[in-house]
């Protein structure tokens, strides 16, 4: 969800030309070509971004170049920082944070997968109100 809420973001300020957004899974389930879960696409979807119903994921394992290409790593949880900066070589030396600590708050954004569309509205709410600070974070230059 935080991908694609984030070009919205980014394209309302005219910055969707400048900087590149990309998503990719580090859980043991992730696996590239998996179709979006309807539940993101719902969420995203009351929320005015239509993803399609063939989108699809992308696994990190198996795209590690992304973070080689990457100038600014967004994790939702701590834990999942500590698994990139401890399993991918190629975060080494990136700036990788969670989303609420580049937005200036402490806190995870707990994964809602299969926990009902009430707890994904939930989430998707919470990145909508901090993907304004992170737009104005990257954009002065992090």
């Amino acid at each position: 969800m935080a991908e694609h809420m984030l070009r919205r973001e980014l394209g309302a300020r005219g910055l969707d030309q400048d900087i590149l957004v990309k998503s990719a899974g580090i859980a043991p389930s992730a696996r590239d070509g998996s179709l979006v879960s309807l539940d993101t696409r719902m969420a995203l979807r009351e929320d005015g971004i239509d993803i399609g119903d063939e989108a699809t994921s992308i696994d990190l394992k198996r795209h590690p170049e992304l973070l080689e290409e990457a100038d600014l790593i967004i994790a939702m949880t701590d834990q999942q920082r500590s698994e990139l900066n401890a399993k991918f070589p190629g975060a080494a030396g990136r700036p990788v944070y969670t989303l609420r600590e580049f937005a200036g708050e402490t806190g995870d954004i707990e994964d809602p997968y299969e926990k009902g569309d009430e707890v994904f509205a939930a989430c998707r709410d919470e990145i909508k109100r901090l993907l304004p600070r992170i737009v104005d974070r990257i954009v002065a230059g992090g």
